[in-house]
C-alpha cells in the first residue's frame, strides 16, 4: 500500500447493509461531487452547486433513468470535511441490493472502491488528524464500554498528542541549542544549560514512565480486565462462568477434566469490561490433551489481573488446602487481585459452612496473606452478623460497600490480600456480591477521567525506546560525555516520540495501522 496523496475519488459503504433502516455510502476525492451528480438527481440544482454543510434530497437512478431509491445526500467541501477533501455521504435504504447497486454506479461514474481505512488515511495525509488520533478512530468504533470509549474519544480529540507535542517541543529546543554548540565547538561555547537540561530530562523520564505504567490499566479497559477462574477440577468453575454471563456458555458435567481448554467471554460491569477466562481444572493427569489445557491454565493465571480461585466446600479440608496452596503459589499477590470463592454454600448447613470458611481464612493467613471476607444474608433466612465467627481475628466494618467484613489486615490491604466470598454458583447466591467486588476492585481504572492512559502496543514500544534513549542522556549528563553523543541520544528520543503521532513514519508502519480499519472508515 503506497501512502501518498491521491487525486482519485474513492467510495465505500460506511454502514453494514441490511442491519438497520438506513445505510450510508461515503464518497471522497476531488471529483466526489461531480461523480455523485451522475448518480443522484436533485429536483433543484446539483450537488456540485450546493454549499458545504447542506443536505439535499435526490433520486438515485440507473443510467436508463430507472429509479433505484430516494436518498438524502450530505455535502462537505474541501477542506471542511473528515478527509479534508470534497466528500458526500449518501443515506439510502439499507437494502443490500440498493447499496451494491449505488456503489456499482459510482464506480462506473469514475470512483474506485476504497481500501480499508483509506478515508481516515486521507484525513491523516491531509493534516486533519495525526497518527495517534487516526488510531483512536478505530478504538472509538471498537469500544465496548464507557471507560474504553472515554479513553479512545479523548485520544481522538488529541489529548494524548498534545502531551507528546509539549514534551517533544521541550526536547527539541534543547537539541537545537546542543546542535548550535557543535557548530561552535572550537570556541568551547555552551548554549544548552546543563542544569536545565537535567531537569527537563528528569521531567520527561517521569512523564514517559507514568505513560508506560498506565498501559496495564489502559489495555485492561480497552480489551477487558482479564479474570482467570482457576481451581481444582469439578469445583464449579464452568457453572460460575455461566452464572456470571446469565447463559449456558460452558459445558457443565460431573466428570472431572471436562474443560480441556480455556473459554473466554466478556461482561460489562459498571462501565468496565471484564474478560472472564474459564480454565481447565488443576490436577495430576497423564492425559495429553488435559495436560496441555492445564499448561494453558497456568499461563492464563500468570496473565490475569484478577484470579478467582474456586474451591468446593463439600470436599475434605486437606484437599481444599492443597488446591488453594497450589494456585496461590503461582500468583503474584503484589500485582494481581485474588478472590477465593467458597462454593456450594447451598448444600452445607450454615454452621458447618462457617466453620470451613474459618479454617480457610486461617490457612490463607498462614500463607502470609491479608484476608477480607465478604458476607451476605445466608439462604436459610437466619441473621448472621458475619460469615466468619466473631472474635479477636475478625473486625466488623460497616463501610457500606461490598467488603463489609475485614479480617487480619496487616498494613495496606491493597496488595498481598485475598478476598473470600461464600457462594453457590448453582443457585446464584453470592454472584451479585462477586460482581460488586469485581467492580469495586477496578474503580481505580475510572478514578481520574482526565488521566491519559496508553492503550496501544505500538505506542508502548515507542515510549519504551524513548525512555531508554533518555536514560542514556541522563547518564551522559552525569558523566560529562561529549555534546555530540548526548545530542544523538536526544535525537533518538525525539524520533521515537515522533513515530507515535506520525511526524516520523514509514509506509510499512502506516500500512499495518490502516489495514486493520474497516472499509468505509
Amino acid at each position: 500500500m503506497h501512502f501518498s496523496k491521491n487525486d482519485d475519488t474513492i467510495c465505500a459503504p460506511a454502514t453494514v447493509p441490511g442491519t438497520g433502516a438506513i445505510s450510508i455510502i461515503r464518497v471522497s476525492g476531488k471529483d466526489a461531487l461531480a461523480i455523485s451528480d451522475k448518480v443522484i438527481h436533485c429536483n433543484r440544482g446539483t450537488l456540485s452547486e450546493a454549499p458545504g454543510y447542506t443536505v439535499k434530497f435526490g433520486t438515485a437512478c440507473e443510467t436508463d433513468g430507472t429509479v433505484i431509491d430516494e436518498v438524502l445526500v450530505s455535502i462537505f467541501k474541501a477542506p471542511h470535511s473528515y478527509t479534508g477533501e470534497n466528500s458526500v455521504e449518501i443515506s439510502c435504504h439499507a437494502s443490500s441490493y440498493i447499496v451494491s447497486r449505488l456503489i456499482g454506479l459510482l464506480l462506473e461514474a469514475g470512483a474506485r472502491f476504497a481500501q480499508p481505512g483509506e478515508f481516515t488515511q486521507r484525513a491523516f495525509l491531509n493534516g486533519k488528524m495525526d497518527l495517534a488520533q487516526a488510531e483512536a478512530v478505530a478504538d472509538v468504533i471498537a469500544s465496548q464500554n464507557a471507560a474504553a470509549h472515554r479513553i479512545a474519544f479523548a485520544q481522538m480529540k488529541g489529548g494524548f498528542s498534545r502531551e507528546l507535542a509539549s514534551m517533544r517541543n521541550n526536547l527539541l529546543e534543547i537539541v537545537t541549542l546542543m546542535e548550535l554548540e557543535l557548530d561552535f565547538s572550537e570556541e568551547d561555547v555552551e548554549f544548552a544549560d546543563r542544569t536545565r537540561l537535567k531537569a527537563l530530562v528528569d521531567g520527561s523520564l517521569a512523564h514517559i514512565g507514568r505513560l508506560i505504567d498506565s498501559f496495564k490499566a489502559g489495555n485492561a479497559i480497552k480489551n477487558g480486565v482479564p479474570v482467570a477462574i482457576a481451581g481444582a477440577t469439578n469445583t464449579g468453575k464452568s457453572t460460575l462462568l455461566n452464572a456470571l454471563l446469565g447463559e449456558e456458555r460452558a459445558i457443565v458435567s460431573d466428570i472431572h477434566g471436562t474443560t480441556r481448554d480455556t473459554i473466554e467471554e466478556t461482561l460489562n460491569l459498571d462501565g468496565v469490561l471484564f474478560r472472564f477466562i474459564d480454565t481447565a481444572g488443576l490436577r495430576e493427569t497423564d492425559e495429553t490433551v488435559e495436560r496441555i489445557g492445564i499448561e494453558r491454565t497456568l499461563k492464563k493465571i500468570s496473565e490475569a489481573s484478577v484470579v478467582l480461585l474456586m474451591t468446593d466446600a463439600t470436599r475434605p479440608e486437606e484437599e481444599i488446602f492443597d488446591s488453594l496452596g497450589d494456585v496461590l503459589s503461582k500468583v503474584d499477590s503484589t500485582q494481581q487481585k485474588v478472590v477465593i470463592l467458597v462454593n456450594k454454600r447451598d448444600i452445607l448447613p450454615a454452621n458447618k459452612f462457617v466453620s470451613i470458611v474459618n479454617n480457610i481464612v486461617s490457612f490463607i493467613i498462614s500463607k502470609g496473606f491479608n484476608v477480607i471476607v465478604s458476607d451476605e444474608q445466608p439462604s436459610n433466612g437466619k441473621t448472621d452478623r458475619a460469615l466468619v465467627e466473631e472474635g479477636d481475628s475478625s473486625v466488623i466494618s460497616n463501610a457500606g460497600n461490598a467488603l463489609e467484613h475485614k479480617t487480619h489486615l496487616k498494613g495496606t490491604p491493597e496488595s498481598n490480600t485475598a478476598a473470600i466470598i461464600g457462594l453457590s454458583a448453582k443457585t446464584g447466591e453470592g454472584i451479585d456480591r462477586l460482581k460488586s467486588l469485581l467492580s469495586t476492585s477496578q474503580k481505580d481504572l475510572l478514578s481520574d477521567p482526565s488521566a491519559t492512559l496508553v492503550t496501544n502496543t505500538r505506542h508502548l514500544e515507542a515510549l519504551t525506546q524513548a525512555l531508554t534513549s533518555l536514560d542514556r542522556v541522563r547518564t551522559a549528563l552525569d558523566t560529562s560525555l561529549p555534546t555530540d553523543l548526548i545530542s544523538q541520544d536526544l535525537r533518538e528520543a525525539l524520533h521515537h516520540i515522533g513515530t507515535i503521532t506520525g511526524e516520523i513514519s514509514t509506509d510499512e508502519v502506516l500500512g499495518r495501522i490502516f489495514e486493520g480499519f474497516c472499509v468505509g472508515k
